[in-house]
């Protein structure tokens, strides 16, 4: 984990949502807490991953999410293992692909 993004507010932030079970929580408490354009935001992002592990291009990617070319590498970046990548992407996709 990153030591810089790491601490006590965020721990307690990621409690709060662990609490969470249902898909309509998670609508009330993130649209509690976060504006309309963060979420869509956060979610395009999330998208993007999954099409870029899908191995998509870019031009699709861009087509379909209006990701800018910035973003889609961004999250390149988080999900290649030269990058240090956390593995999150992975285990989140590895994990709904299980509930399948």
């Amino acid at each position: 984990m990153n030591k810089r993004l790491k601490d006590e507010r965020l721990d307690s932030l990621f409690e709060a949502i662990l609490t969470l079970e249902t898909k309509e929580e998670c609508y009330s408490f993130f649209r509690d807490l976060c504006t309309v354009p963060e979420l869509k935001t956060l979610s395009q992002r999330f998208h993007v991953a999954k099409m870029l592990t899908d191995k998509r291009v870019y031009s699709d990617i861009v087509e379909e999410t209006g990701a800018s070319t910035a973003t889609i590498s961004r999250v390149n970046r988080s999900l290649s293992e030269d990058y240090d990548s956390s593995g999150g992407y992975a285990l989140v996709f590895s994990r709904l692909e299980d509930k399948k």
